[in-house]
């Protein structure tokens, strides 16, 4: 039997040993998750939205039936797409750096029947089940403000943004996941952070159109996942999103994952199978 095919059980095995890990910490994260959404709808989609939309500019985040977007609607989604992004890359790294260095669970988990790719595997479900969690109470947050609204395929176009946010999510797991495992020092992530994570927050369309941006930085914006991820939960939500877009967007997501699990599966064989 090939690596592949005897991992999805044994990777479950990983994932019920982090989960049965967390059931001990949750406490630790459940604030934040809350206060996350909380605050940022509240700063960001009601103080700052009501300066927008009382502007010259509101006209410019679409529309819905024939009147403009208020930009609570417009920014909540993207929101939504990026506390994935940011929950996955959080992690993705130090958690990573912790179980292959410092606690050794890795090798633990290679000391039993389980192998690399399994343990890959496993770590990127639970992060997968992190990024829903908070993706869940990120959408119980929106629907609190006001921000949820009715589209879709009977009315479930929000629900649907959730498992868009979670695919978003993993398409930085699975990178930096594979890349993480091999760092011996945590310099890495403050690059990672400050130079990768916080320009997508900023440039990918998740608190202005990207026509807004300069036209040479328009095509690098269209590449990154992250833009992907905010369009698609935006049009989710909104119930603007066509059936076209919908599949070139998780094409291009999915593919992301595919091209990462790859790298990973080795990354993982060549660290923990010397």
């Amino acid at each position: 039997m090939s690596a592949v095919t005897a991992a999805p059980p044994m990777a479950v095995r990983e994932l019920r040993g982090l989960l049965t890990n967390y059931r001990r910490t949750w406490r630790g994260s459940i604030i934040s998750s809350v206060l996350g959404p909380l605050m940022s709808l509240v700063a960001l989609g009601m103080s700052l939205g009501k300066i927008v939309d009382a502007g010259p500019g509101a006209h410019t985040f679409g529309t819905v039936d024939g009147r403009p977007v208020k930009y609570l609607l417009f920014l909540a989604p993207a929101l939504m797409a990026n506390a994935g992004m940011q929950t996955a890359i959080g992690e993705s790294t130090y958690p990573v750096l912790s179980s292959m260095k410092w606690q050794r669970t890795f090798h633990a988990s290679i000391a039993s029947p389980m192998g690399s790719f399994d343990v890959f595997v496993g770590r990127l479900l639970f992060i997968g089940f992190r990024v829903l969690m908070n993706c869940g109470i990120f959408l119980a947050v929106m629907a609190l403000f006001g921000a949820v609204r009715a589209a879709g395929p009977a009315g479930l176009g929000p629900v649907l943004a959730v498992p868009a946010a979670v695919l978003t999510g993993l398409a930085f797991a699975a990178p930096v996941v594979a890349w993480a495992v091999t760092q011996d020092r945590d310099t890495g992530f403050s690059v990672l952070f400050r130079f990768v994570m916080i320009p997508l927050f900023l440039f990918s369309g998740t608190f202005f159109p990207l026509s807004q941006l300069p036209v040479v930085l328009q095509p690098v914006a269209y590449a990154t996942p992250l833009w992907h991820g905010v369009d698609l939960c935006r049009g989710l939500a909104l119930g603007t999103a066509t059936t076209g877009s919908v599949l070139l967007h998780l094409a291009y997501l999915t593919a992301v994952i595919g091209a990462a699990v790859w790298y990973g599966s080795r990354t993982f064989r060549r660290k923990l199978n010397p």
